[in-house]
């Protein structure tokens, strides 16, 4: 196929392993266009998507390495994907600059900072539990436990106060939603990222305390050629948003995967499965992030048949990689919690890793024996109807995540 003959990608993401199969009979990577018309590069398979993450001629500068970046403004339905991309952090940063970047947040997500926050994991984790078996039967496991877990957690660590954190929920629902490729809707969006985390830049210059925001602003205020107002905005969105939505799906994809394979649930219950496994193939068959906009093409890249041109850019097909046959068996796309599938690339790979990795295998590891243990019983409500897909091709989780937790 050539580039004219581009596949329109959904924007509400129904049937990511469907798409992701369609792409892959067309080869190991297929022109697409994302929602408004952005054209990109698909990569469909395992090791393709491996070696242009690994590849230093691929960047996440637009700025620099887009040949389109400069029309941006002549398409307004383009607009959506500046919250990704027109955003200055580790997420569209390249090579010096994203190390300068990544090294001022991870302290954060540190071995020893991340057990530090064990004990505060495992104490929310009581408390939304025993506000649960204080209430009905029939609730959202979304709203009640796997979204306000992760939340509360990145909230504490950056400092985000009580009566700001629904707003920083409002923002990153709003980024993550890729079905309105409309300029107001980008609009908005940028509005959001102005006030809501430039409200909590300016409450923690004048409240400052023991959290990450209050750092990265003496990092700013005292060493300014190593983060500048821009960067620490972006920053602070990046590490924020993808602290705790990614964490709110890995938890709740978990919990329906093994809801919807009881053999499998039973089988961990049994000891004969562990809750590392149940993590890692939930990753790998529902990877929080699905697909991520954009990287691009620093020179020609030559993929099997296909000459990626410099300056194209590329999504990054999460999903699409760890569900590949060729990689993981003709059931890829089926969860076998017993398949032993850390390899997969869920968290990216090299020095493009997500940094918040082991805070939220620890939270996931923390959760999911938890509920399981305390509502032996819990399966998916039969009178709610068919689980919604949170409306993105971007994010892969559920809208809610109805269940009755006794028998």
């Amino acid at each position: 196929m050539t580039v004219t003959d581009r596949i329109a990608l959904d924007p509400f993401g129904s049937d990511v392993h469907a798409e992701s199969a369609r792409l892959r009979a067309l080869g190991p990577i297929v022109p697409v266009e994302l929602p408004g018309g952005i054209p990109a590069w698909a990569p469909t398979g395992y090791d393709t998507l491996r070696e242009l993450i690994l590849d230093p001629q691929v960047s996440k500068d637009p700025r620099t390495h887009w040949r389109l970046w400069p029309e941006l403004g002549e398409h307004p339905s383009w607009g959506w994907v500046l919250g990704w991309i027109g955003v200055v952090n580790m997420l569209s940063a390249y090579g010096a600059d994203h190390t300068r970047l990544r090294r001022l947040v991870a302290p954060s997500f540190t071995h020893r900072r991340t057990e530090a926050l064990r004990a505060r994991v495992e104490a929310i984790t009581a408390e939304l539990l025993d506000a649960l078996d204080a209430g009905g039967d029939a609730v959202d496991l979304k709203e009640t436990f796997a979204h306000p877990l992760p939340m509360r957690i990145v909230c504490e660590l950056f400092g985000v106060p009580e009566e700001q954190r629904e707003a920083h929920v409002r923002l990153v629902a709003a980024i993550m939603d890729t079905t309105d490729p409309t300029p107001e809707h980008a609009a908005r969006v940028q509005e959001q990222i102005g006030s809501v985390l430039g409200g909590l830049i300016a409450y923690k210059a004048e409240h400052p305390g023991d959290d990450m925001t209050t750092e990265l602003i003496r990092v700013r205020d005292e060493e300014g050629d190593r983060l500048s107002d821009e960067e620490l905005l972006y920053t602070l969105l990046l590490v924020i948003g993808a602290g705790f939505e990614t964490t709110v799906n890995l938890i709740g994809n978990a919990v329906v995967a093994l809801l919807r394979a009881p053999e499998q649930l039973a089988a961990v219950r049994r000891g004969e499965i562990g809750w590392d496994a149940v993590v890692d193939e939930t990753l790998r068959v529902h990877p929080s992030i699905a697909t991520l906009p954009l990287r691009f093409a620093v020179s020609d890249l030559k993929v099997g048949d296909v000459t990626i041109p410099a300056g194209d850019a590329i999504i990054t097909t999460y999903a699409a990689a760890n569900a590949d046959p060729e990689r993981f068996g003709a059931d890829a796309d089926v969860f076998d919690a017993a398949r032993a599938s850390d390899d997969h690339l869920a968290f990216g790979i090299g020095v493009h890793r997500c940094i918040g990795a082991p805070l939220a295998r620890m939270e996931a590891l923390t959760a999911l024996p938890a509920l399981f243990d305390r509502f032996p019983d819990l399966r998916l409500d039969p009178a709610a109807g068919e689980l919604r897909q949170v409306p993105s091709f971007i994010a892969f989780g559920w809208q809610e995540i109805p269940v009755l937790l006794r028998g």
